[in-house]
């Protein structure tokens, strides 16, 4: 997609947040576990409401001088000193933040902009290699100098004028190390919460940024998926969360699991702002097949759903709760105009069984190569030896199994590997695509995630969560938007496009964001009881 349409592409999107607004409920977040509102500082003098403001609103102070990035950017930074204790989601700020904004400020004032994330704060998962800040993938074996440059899609940031806020707290190694993780914990940032109820679980591996950004610590923020780890803590927390396409992002630079199915991607509290994000980071490369912006084919207003087709996929095994609000999403989609199915994707048993041992032997081959480039262990072999060695790294779970297994896999040149790898792909996409053709659907919509569980070191994640591994393994679109509650505890909708559907996958979600209407600020609760 050219300059032109990367363009249209933006004004599509400052025309949705027109249209739509941000989520309308009162967005006053309460401080944690006392019920007033969190120390704001300079929050009262922006006119700036930080949990319901878009991007675009943002700009349109910025370009009449009644806000700059400079008092934006210290707004977060206040928030982050005031609640980020309470949560544990940023592992670290970025000393260089105040001087990117006032850069941004310059730029404004000269009417040299660079696009709508000049000025805007941005968090990076820390399995994002920076060059002036640490980079760890929470794992103490990599806690020492920064890597030698930025990533990919790190430098699309810098150049796109946004100010880089800091790095979140993963998962540790996204949660491709034990058997029987904790999500949102790491050796070296310790366990992130959930702001909704501090005892429960943020959901992994992009824990960090979904708590932040509940939290409204930042503008927008960076995850990275190989199965579950963008929508599943987008959900889980409140959010917006887009797995891209695979390769639609650059992954140079970012710590892997594997290239088959990793990606970096957006997340935000609105569909408006993690559709921008993309644009940064894809290049402008978010179409669909044919070439044309989807945003701008049907802008989300009020007969936005009307027409569209979408499955809605149950999935009963996350409960009753869950299911009562996937029934009401379905009741308002349809009092939208939309026709909702339901639908059942096949091949998902196979899907199970085949994905995670072509993992073990894709991460053998893809932490190999990148461990290379960094100081400390140089292969996974060391880095086992280094986790034996270092207590710290125990100190939640003790295991390593994955490593350990992946060590032991068949090389990804191997025909084993090979057929299995080949049958996902095959099988992934037929799984979408033949559900979406058989019943003419714009997209498949499940459940994101079940209620957060308690945070459990000795019992690890209960997080068996299906709806994410069709799009993963496919390499296809998918989006979490806020879809409800059990009890305090927030649910998200999981939307399943097809391949390279990334713009019309958003502009469907807008709409479908804008129905539900679901968002509600967190309420950092002490605890609401056992598991439910």
């Amino acid at each position: 997609m050219g300059k032109r349409s990367t363009a249209a592409m933006t004004v599509a999107l400052v025309a949705v947040s027109l249209v739509t607004g941000a989520p309308s409920p009162s967005a006053q977040a309460e401080a944690p576990g006392t019920g007033g509102p969190p120390p704001a500082g300079s929050l009262r003098t922006l006119g700036v409401d930080l949990d319901r403001v878009t991007i675009p609103e943002l700009q349109r102070r910025m370009a009449d001088g009644s806000l700059t990035s400079s008092a934006l950017t210290t707004a977060y930074l206040q928030r982050i000193e005031a609640v980020n204790p309470r949560i544990h989601a940023v592992l670290r700020t970025d000393p260089t933040a105040l001087r990117q904004a006032a850069a941004s400020d310059a730029r404004h004032r000269r009417g040299e902009t660079r696009g709508p994330l000049d000025g805007i704060p941005v968090l990076l998962k820390d399995n994002v290699n920076t060059r002036d800040m640490p980079t760890t993938a929470g794992s103490l074996a990599l806690a020492g100098r920064p890597p030698g440059a930025d990533a990919a899609l790190v430098t699309r940031l810098r150049d796109a004028g946004a100010v880089i806020l800091g790095k979140t707290n993963p998962s540790e190694w996204a949660n491709f190390r034990a058997a029987k993780p904790t999500s949102g914990w790491s050796a070296v940032g310790g366990q992130t919460n959930n702001p909704y109820v501090l005892d429960r679980n943020p959901c992994g591996s992009s824990s960090g940024s979904a708590a932040a950004l509940a939290a409204s610590l930042s503008q927008v923020a960076i995850g990275t998926e190989t199965d579950g780890s963008i929508v599943c803590p987008a959900g889980m927390n409140g959010v917006v969360g887009h797995k891209p396409s695979l390769g639609l992002v650059s992954q140079a630079g970012v710590v892997p699991i594997s290239a088959e199915q990793d990606t970096a991607g957006p997340m935000a509290r609105n569909v408006t702002d993690a559709a921008l994000t993309l644009a940064v980071l894809s290049g402008g490369r978010a179409t669909g097949s044919g070439g044309s912006v989807g945003p701008t084919d049907r802008p989300a207003n009020a007969d936005g759903l009307r027409g569209r087709r979408i499955g809605l996929w149950r999935l009963p095994s996350l409960g009753p709760r869950v299911d009562a609000v996937m029934t009401g999403t379905a009741e308002k989609l349809r009092a939208a105009g939309a026709e909702v199915v339901e639908v059942t994707p096949p091949h998902q048993e196979r899907l199970a069984a085949l994905e995670f041992p072509a993992l073990l032997s894709e991460f053998h081959r893809d932490i190999d190569a990148y461990l290379a480039t960094r100081e400390g262990p140089r292969d996974l072999a060391a880095l086992i030896g280094f986790n034996r060695a270092h207590p710290a790294e125990r100190t939640c779970f003790a295991g390593q199994e994955l490593f350990e297994q992946a060590l032991a896999a068949p090389p990804t040149t191997s025909p084993e590997y090979r057929a299995m790898r080949a049958e996902l792909k095959d099988l992934s996409r037929r799984s979408i695509d033949e559900t979406m053709a058989a019943h003419r659907l714009d997209a498949i919509a499940s459940p994101a995630n079940p209620p957060a569980w308690t945070t459990d070191c000795a019992r690890g994640d209960n997080d068996v969560i299906p709806s994410s591994t069709p799009a993963a393994v496919a390499g296809y679109p998918s989006l979490s938007v806020p879809a409800g509650f059990v009890g305090e505890l927030p649910v998200g909708l999981l939307l399943i496009g097809g391949d390279h559907q990334d713009a019309r996958l958003l502009t469907l979600g807008a709409a479908v964001e804008h129905r539900l209407d679901a968002w509600r600020a967190p309420r950092y609760l002490p605890s609401v009881g056992p598991d439910m």
